[in-house]
């Protein structure tokens, strides 16, 4: 008995994989997406850890706002190894040709000794020390390509950043520090040296700019330990301290975050491949009806049934995942070549076992996931049943089997939520997954139900299609189940990926803002709005104070003591841009406590965001201490506001009362709307007038976070059409379950007179419902699925997009004709006799 399963097993599997390409080709797809995506995320964590020291810029990053630390702090680091520095701010570069455009650029003046790891690649070759070197009186600017292009400059122009005059001379080929400031920059880099600086005269009291320090350490020194004596010795200072592990910190994030999405995707496509799975295994087990009634006849117990047919699946299913497996090792091979350049980072392709043996695992769980049922329903199939060829009717589970199917799915969930990067996310996953393996078969009665009781239409093909839906053994719920897990998986990402996109660009007030200028000096203002006020077409300018402050303190605890809920993180991991006013901003929206009166010269006060105020815990009458310029502020929280982003408005999270900030140095922020033939003239007037304030364009800055925001939508889209390939050879894999019962549906019309035509159109109509219902419930499911991430993952505003839902309806009912139209052809073609003779 122990031997007899595996030769029964072994003598069937010689007939050949004819019925498994199917099984093969689902289980191979999801396991394969899941391997690369793996593979590549591993990869390029590879590489962020190789490349830590380069990305980092040094052992040690040091950064402060607005000023440079103080001499005995620079000491003491220059004590500590080699140190190099440069400041790094938004400006405007105009060129001084005629012909010239000028253009905002994300400046970074640097040192002789930058970079101290790496090397900056120039096209053509050369070294940035040379390019940027001081010729006839000239320094000389190193520029991305973009900002050749932007500006309607050659190498060799001349362009003036400030009041600095520079040679552009080199185009950066590849940065080695620049993170994720290509995709987070609104202007191309232009590198000078520091010594050019001073000409530019950009450096100004509250100009909004970086001081960036790096420490290569002596060797043997650790950067951790180094941090630690660095907060501990100035305890008090402003600076920012970030070590090895904070190398591409920005490239980790968003990279946690795709690789996240990416994988849930291709979860969802192993997972729709898994019905496919069970249609595979339903369909060969139908053919072996016959089999495994001989078997039983001769006495074969359930058990040794089982045995026989779990070892063939099970070996099919190792070779399913093996070439789902060679296949995401491949993959990340073959794009490397592809999408290298459009990496920050040097990607460490190679074969990761973890990655690898994490699909493994999924495959081989959800392949048996969808063979327990149609092998505990062959198992306890009667053999008398068999010998008749009767339809099987359906058979309740006893509760060991379902136990042990519901183990195996608690097994499968508790593997997602346990390798994911994000636990929450996948265990959001979960519940969505297991509502639409509830809602689709739901649905499916529900259509049936529909089906029975809509009635005899005069048109014959019609009625007997709507009979086919509901009649038992009626392909329905599978078919629904199959296709509509893929559609509700595109409709999602589609309807998520236009909601963002919708943020961006379609959701920009029409009275928005035509330019935001930054860094106009207080002694620069009343000429800055006398130039604006001159221009036709240019509409009133709203102009705030602006300084840069970092929390610090929290209900008058530090914020180091603090456990600050992730979502509001951004708030106290860096400067905060601050303001303050007498009466409330335009358009603010005070939810809670009251505004200060405008005569109000008491202790300080604050106005702040009401949502990051729910989010710290905190409200009206709690403190918050900001340090300003190297100077702790304590204000009281007096009110809190509602802030819309999306408006454009100049809007900040803290509002303080008059008093102290007003006697700070500080610069201003602005914005002006204009009619669209003025924009050139603001944009002209203002960059030759005053060379030191960075101008906006808001149309541009849309622009450029679409451009971002597709190269990310086109991944996304291309992952989730795995998730319909998979529903697409599922819904083969369907036809194909229910290939047989049609044979005989259509012989039996053939004798009783009824043409290929007539048979044709009734399952044409079949389909095309089937089609339908299966859109429109994806369309429900995958549009509840979007709204939830979009509202409350995201905290965004939703849109439902009406485009995608008939793209979506269309398709799948043309997808489900196609296939069924396709099967048709074959059993159009069958004999009546051939089949008549073995009844």
């Amino acid at each position: 008995m122990t031997t007899l399963p595996f030769r029964l097993a072994r003598r069937e599997m010689r007939s050949g994989l004819g019925g498994f390409r199917l099984f093969l080709a689902c289980l191979a797809l999801g396991v394969g997406a899941i391997a690369a995506i793996l593979s590549f995320s591993r990869a390029i964590e590879e590489g962020l850890r190789a490349d830590a020291r380069e990305l980092l810029g040094g052992d040690l990053a040091i950064s402060q706002l607005y000023r440079e630390p103080s001499p005995d702090q620079l000491a003491f680091l220059s004590q500590q190894g080699t140190l190099t520095r440069w400041v790094d701010m938004r400006s405007m570069a105009r060129p001084v040709k005629a012909d010239g455009n000028p253009a905002l650029i994300q400046l970074k003046a640097v040192e002789p000794s930058y970079p101290l790891y790496g090397t900056v690649e120039l096209k053509g070759g050369g070294s940035l020390a040379d390019a940027l070197a001081k010729r006839d009186g000239l320094w000389g600017a190193a520029v991305e390509e973009s900002a050749l292009k932007r500006m309607n400059i050659a190498l060799g122009d001349e362009v003036k950043v400030g009041e600095a005059r520079l040679q552009v001379r080199a185009v950066i080929a590849r940065e080695p520090d620049s993170g994720l400031s290509a995709f987070a920059s609104l202007g191309p880099r232009l590198m000078m040296p520091l010594a050019a600086l001073g000409d530019s005269q950009l450096v100004q009291p509250g100009s909004l700019l970086t001081w960036q320090y790096r420490l290569k350490l002596s060797p043997g020194r650790s950067d951790k330990a180094m941090a630690e004596t660095l907060k501990e010795r100035f305890p008090d200072a402003s600076w920012r301290i970030e070590d090895l592990d904070a190398a591409g910190g920005g490239i980790r994030f968003w990279l946690e975050r795709l690789t996240q999405f990416i994988s849930l995707i291709g979860l969802s496509a192993l997972l729709v491949g898994g019905v496919g799975v069970g249609n595979a295994v339903s369909s060969f087990l139908a053919s072996r009806l016959r089999t495994i009634a001989t078997l039983k006849c001769l006495g074969a117990p359930q058990r040794l049934v089982f045995a026989t047919y779990f070892i063939q699946l099970g070996a099919l299913a190792l070779l399913g995942v093996a070439i789902g497996v060679a296949l995401g090792a491949a993959l990340p091979f073959l794009a490397q070549s592809l999408i290298a350049d459009l990496l920050p980072v040097k990607a460490r392709i190679a074969l990761y076992v973890r990655p690898l043996a994490i699909a493994a695992v999924f495959g081989l769980l959800v392949s048996l996931l969808f063979a327990l049922l149609p092998l505990i329903r062959a198992r306890r199939i009667p053999a008398v049943t068999l010998m008749r060829g009767a339809v099987v009717a359906a058979m309740r589970l006893d509760w060991r089997e379902i136990a042990l199917v519901a183990a195996v799915a608690v097994l499968l969930a508790a593997f997602a939520v346990q390798t994911a990067g994000s636990r929450r996310i996948a265990a959001y996953f979960v519940v969505g997954a297991v509502a639409a393996f509830i809602a689709f078969p739901l649905l499916a009665r529900g259509v049936m139900a529909a089906a029975a009781r809509i009635g005899k239409p005069r048109l014959a093909a019609l009625r007997l299609a709507l009979a086919n839906l509901h009649r038992p053994g009626s392909p329905t719920p599978i078919v629904m189940l199959s296709l509509g897990l893929g559609l509700t998986v595109l409709v999602a990402t589609a309807l998520i990926e236009g909601n963002l996109r919708e943020q961006i660009t379609q959701r920009i007030p029409k009275d928005a803002p035509a330019f935001f200028f930054v860094d106009i000096q207080s002694t620069q203002m009343p000429a800055f709005e006398q130039a604006i006020a001159a221009i036709p077409g240019a509409g009133a300018l709203e102009k705030v104070p602006s300084l840069r402050g970092r929390i610090v303190k929290i209900g008058g605890k530090p914020v180091s003591e603090l456990k600050i809920p992730a979502g509001a993180r951004w708030a106290v991991d860096s400067d905060r841009g601050i303001t303050y006013a007498a009466t409330p901003p335009d358009g603010a929206h005070v939810v809670e406590g009251t505004w200060w009166a405008a005569d109000y010269r008491g202790p300080q006060l604050v106005s702040f965001d009401e949502t990051l105020a729910h989010d710290f815990g905190i409200g009206i009458g709690d403190t918050i201490t900001v340090n300003v310029l190297g100077r702790e502020i304590e204000a009281r929280i007096a009110s809190l506001r509602h802030i819309e982003w999306q408006t454009l408005a100049i809007n900040f999270v803290m509002v303080f009362s008059p008093g102290i900030l007003d006697r700070a140095p500080h610069t201003f922020l602005a914005t002006v709307k204009a009619m669209p033939q003025a924009e050139e003239a603001i944009f002209k007037t203002i960059t030759d007038r005053f060379p030191n304030v960075t101008v906006i364009s808001v149309r541009d800055a849309i622009q450029t976070a679409s451009e971002v925001l597709g190269n990310i939508g086109l991944a996304t889209r291309l992952i989730g059409l795995l998730s319909i390939l998979a529903g697409v050879l599922v819904l083969a894999g369907a036809m194909l379950a229910t290939q047989r019962r049609r044979v005989h549906e259509a012989v039996v019309m053939k004798v009783l007179g009824a043409t290929r035509l007539r048979i044709a159109s009734i399952f044409a109509w079949e389909f095309a419902a089937l089609g339908l219902s299966t859109a429109v419930a994806a369309l429900g499911v995958g549009t509840a699925a979007a709204f939830c991430v979009v509202r409350y993952l995201m905290n965004l505003q939703w849109t439902f997009l009406p485009t995608v839902a008939v793209a979506v309806a269309v398709g799948a009912m043309l997808l489900t004709l196609a296939f069924g139209l396709a099967g048709t052809l074959a059993v159009l073609r069958q004999r009546p006799l051939a089949l008549l003779r073995n009844e």
